[in-house]
């Protein structure tokens, strides 16, 4: 691990028994205790993840808006400040550079929080764009915030106890720009990334482990977990939520991935021309949601068939705790990729059905 960046929560892992693994450079820990069990206090109780290796972008100063509405697919015009959305990025061939969650601070300043893998390439890549703003702002502070991420039903009244705000009040895709948590002055965001209803806060970086330990200390009558890497996939994957470099990435466009409710065509944007001739074209593949018949785990690269003819691959796959059945996201052909269509997943040589079946999988129980 000694090669490997650390978020400022590194010591805590190791005092709680986190298991370290590298994760895109990081030294970040997997799980605690057990990937199951993690899993089951988000969806039954609350658990508390460190997010903090993933990138925070600032753009701020005049031509800001204008910068983000080239560059994302979404309509950043509509956001007011203390308001959230997601989007695609693309590069002008329509294939996804990353896909980001963009906060607007204020008339002329945004934050964007991208995927961590993605954060030089995404610095770049604005900073390139930005050439035809000269009114724009564009600083890297990923290294001064971290960044947590409280999830589950009972998260409203763990926070609750910690800050004068209300949180159950905080609307979904909302956020709060300064409020103390546990005395940590804190941006509080109602949004996750687990398919369950939370909440997500960003800190400065020195702060972290204090405002680690007062949530920690007030969750623990209700069950509060450490959670890891681990807990984070399964739970993301029963919401059907896509993961940069499983089921996005530089070729694989937003209309393939399901994405277009997050295309705004009414404005101008990197990659707009393209995509609009694929929409009006038809895509030729699709991501879809699949449930194992029988037996057997789909698992990332497995290869999807159909009367013996290769008709795409899985892009992620597990065992659902929550629902106990074998589930996974893969892209098959546009022929295949109708709700109850039967394919087949190659499994170490041997090919087992799965069905196509509507996503999510699971959906979020909402406390407010």
């Amino acid at each position: 691990m000694e090669n490997l960046r650390k978020t400022p929560l590194y010591a805590r892992h190791l005092e709680m028994g986190g298991k370290m693994i590298n994760f895109s450079g990081w030294a970040l820990p997997v799980q605690y205790r057990s990937i199951i069990e993690e899993h089951q206090a988000v969806r039954e109780r609350a658990g508390l993840f460190d997010v903090s290796h993933m990138g925070e972008i600032r753009i701020s100063g005049s031509g800001a808006l204008e910068l983000l509405q080239k560059a994302v697919t979404n309509d950043v015009s509509r956001l007011l400040p203390g308001h959230v959305l997601y989007s695609p990025v693309c590069n002008p061939g329509g294939g996804v550079v990353d896909d980001i969650l963009v906060y607007r601070l204020g008339d002329n300043e945004f934050l964007l929080v991208v995927n961590a893998a993605n954060r030089e390439k995404d610095f770049s890549w604005f900073k390139q764009l930005a050439v035809e703003f000269p009114g724009v702002c564009i600083a890297d502070i990923s290294s001064q915030m971290a960044q947590l991420a409280l999830q589950g039903p009972l998260s409203v009244q763990i926070l609750a106890r910690l800050t004068s705000a209300d949180p159950g009040s905080l609307p979904y895709y909302r956020a709060s720009l300064g409020v103390e948590v546990g005395g940590v002055k804190c941006m509080l965001s109602r949004t996750g990334y687990t398919g369950e209803d939370g909440f997500e806060l960003y800190c400065a970086a020195e702060e972290a482990c204090r405002l680690w330990d007062e949530i920690m200390t007030a969750g623990e009558k209700d069950g509060l977990m450490p959670c890891g890497l681990g807990a984070r996939d399964t739970l993301r994957l029963e919401a059907a939520l896509p993961l940069y470099g499983h089921e996005l990435d530089e070729d694989i466009t937003p209309l393939e991935a399901g994405l277009e409710r997050f295309i705004c065509w009414q404005k101008d944007f990197t990659g707009k021309e393209v995509l609009l001739q694929k929409k009006e074209m038809g895509v030729r593949r699709r991501l879809v949601g699949l449930e194992m018949v029988d037996r057997g785990i789909p698992r990332k690269g497995y290869t999807l068939t159909s009367n013996g003819q290769v008709i795409g691959e899985i892009t992620s796959g597990t065992r659902s705790p929550t629902l106990g059945k074998a589930l996974g996201l893969g892209y098959v052909s546009v022929e295949s990729a109708a709700v109850d269509t039967v394919v087949e997943v190659e499994i170490r040589g041997r090919n087992y059905p799965a069905r196509v079946v509507p996503v999510p999988f699971y959906r979020k129980k909402r406390t407010v």
